[in-house]
């Protein structure tokens, strides 16, 4: 499965920004999708999670309360809804894919996932 990230941008410090991440090449159902984050100098880090089906989520506790993952298995597309954005989220943002048949229904550890997009930069301001 390929993946393409985007709707990143420029944003204010309390904005908010929705970025997405198309599946082509397979059937989005078939993979556990999460993000993962980037800042320069810094590791990757997970950021959000959810299930196949859309019915589990899990978040690092540094973006609860602000982010909503969610997907769209019709349109192949995973979303991550960031809300309240802080300029400590400034980053590249990656979507990942995992098949859904091995490991846990939510996955944190980016080492279980098997597909990457290019990342989406967000630039949050103060």
């Amino acid at each position: 499965v390929q993946l393409q990230a985007s709707g990143g941008g420029l944003v204010q410090a309390g904005g908010s920004l929705r970025v997405s991440c198309a599946a082509s090449g397979g059937t989005l159902s078939d993979y556990g999708m999460g993000w993962f984050r980037q800042a320069p100098g810094k590791e990757r880090e997970f950021v959000a999670a959810i299930s196949w089906s859309g019915g589990n989520t899990v978040y690092a506790d540094s973006v609860k309360g602000r982010c909503t993952i969610s997907r769209d298995n019709a349109k192949n597309t995973v979303y991550l809804q960031m809300n309240s954005l802080k300029p400590e989220d400034t980053a590249l943002y990656y979507c990942a894919a995992r098949n859904r048949w091995y490991g846990s229904l939510l996955e944190t550890d980016g080492i279980l996932y098997a597909y990457w997009g290019q990342g989406t930069q967000v630039t949050v301001s103060s």
